[in-house]
């Protein structure tokens, strides 16, 4: 069985500024892999956070894959992409290209999404939209690619 860990990235979240609404979907989506949950953290929209929790779930061994949800989009604050190729020792990019491919036929908006995938050691990591349906529908369409990566 797979292992994942959810690292969601949001600054308002992180802060208690705002509830955590979609937390329940994200772990029944980990559970609907099927998956076992190895963790599940907020950190806020900074660069140094996000990259220090990322390393962290790769080099400790307990997720086979790091699933990021938010911070794909185009607000200044937006950087997991750009962290997750600063981490990764290889990049995946069709993954990115096939969840907006797939995205767009369902909203127009799905061309600005700018998440990608990656391999560091031995996880994989996928960068998720920041909405539970985005993010199940994203994971939906590489969950087979994604099982034979961890294989």
């Amino acid at each position: 069985m797979i292992r994942a860990a959810i690292l969601v990235v949001s600054s308002k979240i992180a802060d208690g500024q705002e509830e955590d609404k979609g937390k329940a979907a994200l772990v029944q989506l980990v559970e609907s892999i099927p998956a076992s949950l190895a963790s599940y953290d907020v950190v806020p929209d900074e660069r140094q956070a996000i990259r220090d929790r990322l390393v962290s779930l790769c080099e400790s061994g307990t997720a086979d894959v790091v699933l990021t949800v938010g911070g794909t989009g185009v607000r200044p604050t937006d950087v997991v992409p750009e962290v997750t190729r600063e981490v990764a020792e290889k990049e995946i990019p069709g993954i990115g290209e096939v969840m907006r491919l797939e995205s767009l036929k369902k909203v127009q908006t799905a061309m600005l999404s700018r998440g990608t995938a990656g391999i560091r050691g031995r996880t994989v990591i996928v960068n998720l939209p920041g909405s539970p349906r985005g993010a199940r529908e994203n994971l939906a369409v590489v969950l087979p690619v994604l099982e034979h990566t961890v294989d």
